[in-house]
């Protein structure tokens, strides 16, 4: 049986690791042909070996429009088109609280997890209007429609993602493509468990944080890339400027 994304390329940032990395391999089990992007080389290229196939990986810093173009440039060249974008790349807070907050560590969050957004959509928007149809996902967070005092740049970077999605999901449809968001709860990443070694009890930080899960666990990264194969396949075709919350039942309490 062909697979979900049978057929499609689909581009994926941070895709070393986290989401980035399991959105990848899932992609690439449902027929996707994968490029995937990141800084760390090595843990990059291991996850496109394990992917195997047609698998590409690229060393990319997402904040860097020039080297945008030539992700975008060599993707093309390799596979003849982009039909997804996933916009995985991210960094979070660590935990400054805002009288304590340097602009230098702000600038540098907004940058990787908004700008770098930005001109992914900006340099792959026009590969996939040429070719009257694509989807991009951007991921952002639960945290991106509900604050969290000591990561006022990442709600600030992640609200950013999902009102940006919006704008240009309404600019974007009349050339065939779709602009969609999707907020994860706290997910088993190493974001996530980092973020719980570097506080000051590890223990009691994540009973905390799993405690504002109505379903009382944190999530893993399968979770959330099944949702990203949904919206990157013709299942979510009606969908675009949309939020898939995917979060254990955070927010909505």
């Amino acid at each position: 049986m062909a697979g979900r994304v049978e057929g499609k390329v689909a581009l994926i940032t941070g895709g070393a690791s986290g989401l980035g990395a399991e959105s990848a391999r899932r992609l690439a089990r449902e027929g996707a042909r994968v490029v995937i992007t990141d800084l760390a080389a090595d843990a990059g290229q291991a996850v496109a070996d394990e992917i195997g196939g047609e698998t590409l990986f690229l060393t990319q810093e997402v904040t860097d429009e020039a080297r945008w173009a030539e992700v975008v440039a060599a993707t093309v060249a390799r596979f003849g088109r982009i039909d997804v974008l996933v916009n995985s790349a991210g960094v979070g807070s660590g935990g400054q609280p805002i009288l304590e907050h340097t602009y230098e560590a702000w600038r540098r969050i907004i940058a990787i997890n908004l700008d770098g957004t930005f001109l992914g959509m900006r340099h792959v928007a026009p590969v996939m209007a040429a070719n009257g149809a694509g989807s991009i996902i951007n991921l952002s967070s639960i945290l991106g429609k509900v604050g969290l005092g000591g990561a006022a740049a990442y709600c600030a970077s992640k609200g950013g993602v999902l009102m940006l999605t919006k704008s240009t999901a309404i600019e974007l449809a009349p050339v065939g493509v779709r602009v969609n968001s999707v907020h994860p709860g706290f997910i088993e990443t190493p974001m996530v468990v980092n973020a719980f070694r570097d506080s000051e009890n590890e223990n009691e930080m994540r009973d905390m944080v799993i405690s504002r899960h109505a379903m009382a666990r944190l999530g893993v990264p399968r979770e959330i890339a099944d949702g990203i194969v949904f919206l990157a396949s013709d299942e979510s075709s009606f969908m675009t400027g949309a939020e898939l919350v995917i979060d254990g039942g955070y927010t909505a309490q």
